[in-house]
């Protein structure tokens, strides 16, 4: 019997189950076989994606566990590098949510070395803007290190570091987190500051007292107009008092949070963000109609990409809002309304526009969405109802807006079919017949909406994880490629050749020397892209930066990762 040895030693053509022979792959949590991430790119995973809600193979006090080991690594190699990086990604808001950099400098201010320390404390104005941030950070480091001078010396900056008129609104709209308020940190750090500073945050911790009415110029306007609310007994004065202390929602007591005239009034001067999570309310309401000025008001605040940039209103956030508000209930069933078309399609031009502009390549790309069971499982910075696979989805429509010569593609284990109605669906859509080849094209155009694109994925059957096929479905079909794009949580197992491999014959084949650009999906630690092979480069989803990102390493001058 003659021994075929080069079946079982083949680092050209290796299954996925298995490593490719001399390479530097570990096994992933679905049992196949990836690239770690360097520890860098995992935090910008974390920090961009968060661990909440977990993923299809760790639940999310795992990948919390593995995230904050990943964090606490790069504080150890360099802890100068780690706390640059929060703060650029957290001040460009360029992530869904503050809070994984909130925890990340938490632990570098806690763990790190004196001078990470410091730099870390220094930071926490830049990174806590809010008193919201603030009362999470100081949870987060109680857990990493107790209160010394240097800790009560930065809290106590926060408060005295700001102009009179902000302290106050801060104090009077974010007054407690988590068990933490600000009397409690005011007491602990002993903060001292002047004028008239010194009276606001004495009302903060319950003593000293407030002139019954002030100038709406004067700083301490945000808590004379919030202390006059709470003891409001007529809508109409209540409505006053919000036009002209320009009240936020937090401050308007909840008894008078059921009444349109109210919303009206808070509506004028709402900041995007808080716009964006009461569209249900003000609707619910009756403030939000199809002719009502209103709408035109919220239109119009949706359509401006200067104030979408300074609110730093992030694309998941508007992805969010526009899932939950055309469904036209709440997620968990709480509450139901009629929505306004025109606010709809607002929302889905405020989420390209929340990315900013790209310049296009013109490189033929092919993008590819991994549509498998784990991504489908998987949510995105614990947004619920969004999974890595939606997220696949809105993100391949904001690249096919950008480049006009693209290719879009579900792929998932081979024996993937469409079957009964996605066939009529989608039958019409695919450029070839259906055999089963795990590869199917996607009815994603670059002009349609956002919630018609998701309902394409979500409408998919799931299957295992085959991360080489867009690379032989484009061999097969003889489609010229120079970037391939897939979207995916790398936990690739099925296929009986890895993507790295698939991609170096499909070079060979073509003689395109095509890149692969793998944009993840979920905060874990592995990748698809070999990080020796300089075409090929990791990107987070949802990262804001990433349009430009893409667009520079595909035409050859950008960074890897």
């Amino acid at each position: 019997m003659t021994v075929r040895y080069a079946a079982h030693f083949a680092p050209r053509h290796t299954p996925q189950n298995e490593p490719i022979p001399g390479s530097t792959q570990v096994r992933n949590s679905a049992g196949g076989f990836s690239f770690a991430v360097d520890d860098w790119t995992r935090l910008d995973r974390f920090l961009v994606l968060g661990a909440e809600g977990g993923s299809y193979y760790a639940d999310e006090r795992e990948l919390t566990l593995q995230n904050a080991e990943a964090v606490r690594r790069c504080i150890e190699a360099d802890g100068s590098r780690t706390v640059t990086r929060i703060v650029e990604i957290s001040e460009a808001g360029r992530a869904p949510k503050n809070d994984p950099a909130v925890f990340a400098l938490a632990m570098a201010a806690g763990m790190g070395s004196p001078g990470t320390r410091a730099q870390a404390l220094a930071a926490v104005p830049r990174v806590c803007r809010i008193g919201t941030h603030l009362f999470q950070f100081v949870e987060g480091v109680e857990a990493f290190r107790g209160w010394g001078r240097a800790l009560r010396r930065a809290v106590g900056k926060w408060y005295t570091e700001k102009a009179p008129r902000d302290l106050a609104h801060q104090l009077s709209k974010y007054q407690q987190r988590g068990g933490w308020a600000h009397r409690d940190l005011l007491r602990l750090c002993h903060v001292k500051a002047s004028e008239p500073s010194n009276t606001a945050l004495r009302w903060a911790v319950g003593k000293g007292e407030l002139p019954d009415a002030v100038d709406v110029s004067d700083p301490l306007a945000p808590i004379v107009g919030f202390e006059a609310a709470k003891r409001a007994t007529d809508p109409a004065e209540v409505v006053r008092l919000i036009r002209e202390y320009t009240l936020p929602r937090e401050c308007v007591p909840t008894r008078w949070l059921n009444r349109m005239d109210v919303w009206d009034a808070l509506l004028e001067h709402m900041p995007l963000g808080a716009l964006v999570r009461n569209l249900a309310t003000m609707t619910r309401v009756g403030l939000l109609t199809p002719e009502s000025a209103a709408v035109d008001r919220v239109v119009t605040a949706l359509a401006d990409t200067e104030r979408l940039r300074r609110s730093r209103l992030h694309p998941i956030t508007v992805l969010a809002a526009l899932r939950t508000y055309a469904a036209g209930r709440g997620v968990r069933g709480r509450g139901f309304w009629v929505p306004v078309q025109r606010v709809v399609d607002a929302l889905d031009g405020a989420f390209h526009a929340a990315f900013g502009n790209a310049e296009p390549t013109n490189k033929k790309s092919l993008l590819a969405l991994d549509v498998s069971g784990s991504m489908g499982w998987s949510a995105i910075a614990g947004v619920p109802g969004l999974s890595a696979r939606d997220g696949a989805a809105a993100m391949a429509l904001v690249t096919a807006a950008t480049e006009p010569n693209h290719h879009v593609v579900g792929f998932t284990g081979r024996g993937f079919q469409f079957t009964g109605t996605q066939a009529a669906t989608f039958g019409a859509w695919s450029a070839y017949p259906n055999s089963g080849s795990g590869v199917e094209m996607l009815p994603i155009r670059p002009n349609q909406r956002l919630d018609d694109a998701i309902r394409v994925v979500d409408n998919l059957p799931m299957g295992p994880t085959d991360c080489a096929l867009p690379m032989l479905y484009a061999l097969e079909r003889k489609l010229a490629v120079d970037v391939f794009v897939v979207y995916t949580d790398s936990e690739t197992w099925h296929g009986d050749i890895h993507p790295v491999q698939a991609l170096q014959r499909y070079r060979e084949k073509t003689g395109i020397g095509a890149k692969l650009i793998v944009v993840g999906m979920v905060s874990n630690g592995f990748s698809i892209a070999d990080p020796d092979d300089a075409g090929m480069m990791d990107v987070v989803g949802f990262d804001t930066a990433v349009p430009q990102l893409m667009s520079q390493f595909a035409i050859g001058d950008g960074p890897r990762s």
